[in-house]
């Protein structure tokens, strides 16, 4: 098993949570993710389209870029991809796997993550079931999931008795980000609010600079 060197339950995280469009090309993945990553906290790899060999070339080709620039690299619904590669960890939905065997696979170390959707008492089993963040979302419409489940400020507000860092998803921007954040968000997960800007790199800067 690869050691995972990365923050698990013990730290807090602050900040941009960026998660990765999809991409088909691997080459244009990594030029948009480059220049983004000095403003992020952690980037998750998601790519939906992606069959398994794209999927593994390109986690590998991120966790090299990650690793040189010092940013958590976290994998999206498969703890055997994030072991493989040797991220940061891994992050889990519905019908993905079990948080106790990502985390017998990851380490304790892992940072492995749980979707609370709107869904307060998913959010306590996932914390009694050992997840290190909670995501609620979506918090605003959203082009990447226009038919989400639609979770409140005020969700996430009373998320916060769980204990853990709270991340906020879903139709998040430069221009709204700061009421997730002020409903208790440690971080919040970004794709088109930062990919699809006429100016990533300024959309980055911003959200990073509301922390």
């Amino acid at each position: 098993m690869p050691a995972v060197a990365a923050p698990g339950r013990a730290e807090r995280p602050r900040g941009l949570y960026l998660v990765t469009p999809d991409e088909p090309d691997t080459g244009r993945l990594l030029a948009r993710v480059a220049p983004l990553l000095a403003h992020a906290t952690w980037l998750q790899y998601r790519n939906k389209a992606a069959d398994p060999a794209l999927r593994a070339a390109q986690a590998a080709r991120l966790q090299a870029l990650c690793a040189a620039a010092a940013v958590p690299l976290i994998v999206n619904d498969d703890p055997a991809l994030a072991a493989a590669v040797g991220a940061a960890g891994v992050h889990l939905g519905e019908g993905d796997a079990a948080i106790a065997a990502a985390r017998e696979l990851l380490g304790c170390g892992a940072i492995i993550g749980a979707s609370c959707y709107d869904d307060d008492d998913r959010a306590r089993a996932a914390a009694s079931a050992g997840a290190g963040y909670l995501a609620f979302g979506a918090l605003f419409p959203s082009t990447t999931k226009p038919n989400a489940r639609r979770a409140s400020p005020g969700l996430l507000r009373a998320a916060t008795r769980h204990g853990l860092p709270l991340v906020a998803i879903g139709g998040i921007t430069p221009d709204n980000a700061a009421i997730a954040i002020a409903a208790g968000a440690d971080l919040v997960a970004v794709v088109g609010g930062v990919f699809d800007a006429p100016d990533p790199v300024g959309a980055a800067r911003a959200l990073k600079a509301l922390f």
